[in-house]
């Protein structure tokens, strides 16, 4: 006879762990790969288009085929579940071989921005010590300062190299069968890298099961319908948020297109939405606003659009309201971070109309992403009232498993369970939220994410350089551009071009600022820090202009 059930009286509630099994008597569940549904579209749509890239077309028996392969090479040279494989290339096909084999045989992706200097590089390597790096050959410099910086005991292997070429992805041995390991929630699956307000680089550990909520969500939430009929565009670097999208388009079998010109070509991009019958396709707001603006916008056939998102930083009523009116009602906005893979909220076009409340004169980013919760806290971790300012706190499945080897960071982030993004907000009354400003002086230049301090450190380090604030003003193009503002040492003289040249070697373009400015003294509080609200009051001025 069976035992009989005990009765739980609603006001006498039993602790969860009371009704919760032993963890001893618990059962064992694993992991799902993220290479698993490449493995799905093998079977399931062999012959269909995986990736066209120009005249090459390769399907998804093909791409499997040769994620094998290189999985196999991979474990052949020593990587097995959980090492690192460092990856340092601009978006190209053997990117994605890589990524997926990557994870095919347990090993951690971490991709790099290719924009980065070699140095910078270099320090991500010490960040998440690889056991490999797989880099473009267009960037020998940076494979010799990741090798001076961390011992790459499995070696070197090449994208975009010949096949003649010793390690080249594209000649590797063909029938390779590497194997395939269990995994368990938790196991790494990609290290995305980000920045704090220190601009020292952090590694957002992103696992399999997490990843696994993040893109069932963004085909619920962005995407809604995508099948295998469909079709994205690769218009952003497959490194950051373009690659979490990607990896949603092949969690349906929808086609990948990928642009031949390294740089923003309107014309190239219209035409293969035009002739791939591109449904879909992720952005930044610049971009968007460029391919908007473009005349080859309204040349091309763009009827097959069903989706075009962007996230990644702000984007002016104005440049917002003339994509509409050019693609149509298309337009999905999203915000996030890379520690929760961006899914916070989500703006979908029915809804990129919506007037704010009276007195809010921010635009709203969307509603909480399915299965995730929104709370906007003070500085003493209380939860404020509607439409009162605080800093936007988030939880559910799509939060990050933490920063990798840094305690002392993550302490900082999370409080009372809920992850802290550093940006201030406010939700009104149906739970739609407004981004009103940065707890950080962190600011947003074309989607990518610049720390102030980092710039500031590496001026700092010029002989005639005293004083120095960086930040980010407003721009019509970018969404904001950095300004320095310097003041020389005394007797000490120095100019635009030579600070520009003496940073070039530093970092990454994209990080330098596009305007310097020379004053005599800095305004100081009356604890002699750099008060930057005066300094953004100053170059704004009474017109808005620096």
């Amino acid at each position: 006879m069976s035992a009989p059930v005990q009765e739980v009286r609603a006001s006498q509630p039993v602790p969860f762990a009371e009704l919760a099994p032993a963890a001893s008597s618990r059962p064992q569940v694993r992991a799902v790969s993220l290479a698993q549904a490449l493995r799905h579209n093998a079977r399931r749509f062999p012959d269909r288009d995986a990736v066209v890239h120009g005249e090459t077309r390769i399907s998804w028996a093909q791409l499997d085929r040769m994620v094998d392969d290189l999985g196999a090479e991979l474990q052949a040279g020593g990587i097995g579940r959980g090492d690192v494989v460092l990856v340092h290339s601009p978006n190209h096909i053997e990117l994605i071989q890589v990524m997926y084999a990557t994870w095919r045989i347990g090993a951690v992706f971490a991709p790099t921005n290719f924009r980065l200097t070699a140095g910078e590089a270099a320090g991500l390597a010490d960040l998440c010590r690889p056991k490999a790096l797989i880099c473009h050959v267009d960037y020998a410099d940076h494979a010799a300062a990741v090798g001076a910086e961390v011992d790459l005991t499995a070696g070197t292997w090449w994208i975009g190299a010949g096949e003649g070429q010793e390690r080249a992805i594209a000649g590797i041995p063909a029938g390779g069968e590497p194997t395939v390991p269990d995994l368990l929630p938790g196991d790494h699956a990609w290290y995305f890298f980000t920045s704090g307000t220190s601009g020292r680089p952090k590694a957002a550990v992103l696992t399999h099961d997490q990843m696994g909520f993040v893109l069932t969500n963004h085909l619920c939430d962005l995407m809604p319908g995508t099948t295998e009929e469909d079709a994205h565009l690769v218009v952003a670097p497959l490194s950051h948020g373009a690659g979490i999208h990607h990896a949603a388009q092949v969690a349906r079998a929808a086609k990948t297109v990928l642009p031949t010109s390294s740089s923003m070509d309107t014309d190239e991009l219209w035409s293969l939405v035009e002739r791939e019958r591109v449904t879909n396709m992720f952005t930044v707001p610049t971009i968007l606003k460029t391919l908007a603006e473009a005349p080859e916008a309204t040349r091309y056939d763009h009827s097959s659009l069903r989706y075009v998102i962007y996230a990644g930083a702000p984007m002016y009523t104005a440049d917002r309201d003339h994509a509409r009116a050019v693609l149509g009602e298309v337009l999905v906005q999203y915000y996030g971070l890379g520690e929760v893979t961006g899914n916070i909220t989500v703006l979908p076009p029915h809804l990129h109309g919506r007037p704010s409340p009276e007195g809010v004169e921010f635009g709203t980013c969307g509603y909480p992403r399915t299965g995730m919760e929104i709370s906007i806290r003070a500085e003493d971790g209380t939860e404020v009232a509607t439409r009162e300012q605080g800093e936007i706190c988030v939880a559910g499945p799509a939060v990050f498993a933490g920063y990798l080897n840094n305690d002392t960071a993550n302490a900082e982030a999370f409080r009372d369970g809920w992850f802290r993004t550093g940006d201030l907000g406010m939700l009104d009354e149906e739970g739609f939220l407004y981004v009103t400003g940065r707890a950080s002086d962190m600011f947003i230049s074309g989607g990518s994410n610049i720390y102030p301090r980092e710039i500031e450190e590496k001026l700092l380090k010029h002989p005639a350089v005293g004083e120095c604030a960086v930040l980010g003003l407003p721009d019509p193009k970018w969404g904001e551009v950095g300004v320095a503002v310097c003041v020389p040492k005394a007797g000490a003289q120095v100019d635009e071009a030579e600070l520009r040249a003496f940073l070039e070697p530093l970092m990454a373009r994209y990080k330098m600022p596009k305007t310097f400015v020379f004053w005599e003294t800095m305004p100081k509080s009356g604890y002699g820090k750099i008060v930057k609200r005066t300094i953004r009051e100053t170059l704004l001025g009474q017109d808005g202009a620096v």
